[in-house]
């Protein structure tokens, strides 16, 4: 299904500042980035690092296995776990800030998936411009015309799109700023287009225990010369190795934490052990294996994958004039609602 985002989106022009839908093959200059309107999206003419390079084909290929995370149980597991850290967003009462139709970035929206989940019917009046690096947005394209929503869409490097500064009411950047060259660049870079007063709502991994650590990029590394096809297959006995733990369903009891490896004390089911502590292998007994491989394979493929604390999080969010206004830091990541102070 081809869907012409610009077309169905006639609001995306004037935020583009464009008097007019480019046509098919047409090269245009906005906001002094240039851009080639092809499959009825603009997309992003420039050259990014070899690093990207890579996260945009391993991203491109996981969002388009639509049957690996479109079964509605996985959905509504999917929404549960983003109004569990952000809120339900639909009833904020912060939203009423930016009017009927708000300015909404879905920065590396991949095929949309949390940015449908979160907002909801939000989405029925809002301006949801989705963005990301990838063919993703082909997908998200699609999904959302399913769905009866007038989105837009451009692909591009979330440190070069096409949007005037100040021009963006929310921002919504969920698991993909740590996926980026710098993960505090890129979240400098979008916070110039939020208006003052604006939102930014985002998620970034945290860094684990040293075990873990070495072993995410132990595993990544190896990953980085296969396609994606290939790494997709590459991770699979790990996913069964998961499920395999996840099934035994066994507890073990860590009597004494055990600081050198950062292993806290406690009761905890051996897959989990396992999956917090030596190596990412993702299970849940209402889950296929494919639905379980694309949660391994988004976190190993793409080459930037950064960890972070929540002390780099305050810096960040100090220096570019944000106050956090919601935080909840996990064992997986730190989740962050922040507003751009008024200037």
């Amino acid at each position: 299904m081809l869907v012409n985002a610009a077309a169905q989106s006639p609001w995306l022009m004037d935020v583009l500042s464009l008097r007019r839908v480019p046509s098919e093959g047409e090269t245009v200059m906005v906001h002094g980035r240039h851009m080639i309107m092809r499959g009825g999206i603009l997309r992003s003419k420039s050259v990014v690092s070899e690093a990207q390079g890579q996260t945009e084909k391993a991203f491109g290929f996981k969002w388009h296995q639509r049957e690996t995370f479109e079964r509605d149980g996985l959905l509504a597991n999917v929404r549960a776990w983003l109004i569990e850290r952000y809120g339900d967003v639909t009833k904020a009462g912060w939203m009423k800030e930016y009017g009927d139709n708000p300015l909404i970035l879905d920065a590396g929206c991949g095929a949309a998936m949390s940015g449908l989940e979160l907002f909801g019917a939000l989405l029925e009046n809002a301006r949801y411009l989705g963005a990301d690096i990838s063919a993703a947005v082909d997908v998200a394209a699609t999904r959302c015309a399913e769905r009866g929503i007038s989105a837009g869409f451009l692909q591009a490097d979330l440190s070069q799109l096409p949007l005037s500064p100040s021009s963006v009411d929310v921002i919504f950047s969920e698991g993909v700023l740590h996926h980026t060259d710098s993960t505090e660049q890129a979240f400098y870079t979008l916070a110039e287009l939020l208006k003052p007063g604006g939102r930014f709502l985002f998620y970034v991994y945290r860094k684990k225990g040293p075990v873990r650590e070495f072993t995410d990029d132990h595993i990544r590394d190896q990953l980085q010369d296969m396609s994606p096809e290939e790494a997709w297959e590459a991770v699979m006995p790990l996913t069964r190795l998961g499920k395999l733990l996840g099934d035994l369903n066994v507890e073990i009891d860590v009597t004494e934490p055990i600081d050198l490896l950062k292993i806290p004390a406690g009761k905890i089911n051996l897959q989990r052990f396992f999956y917090w502590h030596i190596f990412k292998a993702f299970y849940r007994p209402d889950m296929t294996l494919d639905e379980m491989n694309h949660i391994n394979f988004d976190w190993y493929a793409p080459r930037n994958a950064h960890r972070h604390t929540i002390e780099e999080v305050h810096g960040w969010c100090a220096r570019a004039g944000f106050t956090i206004e919601r935080e909840r830091v996990e064992e997986a990541g730190i989740t962050i609602i922040a507003k751009k102070k008024n200037c």
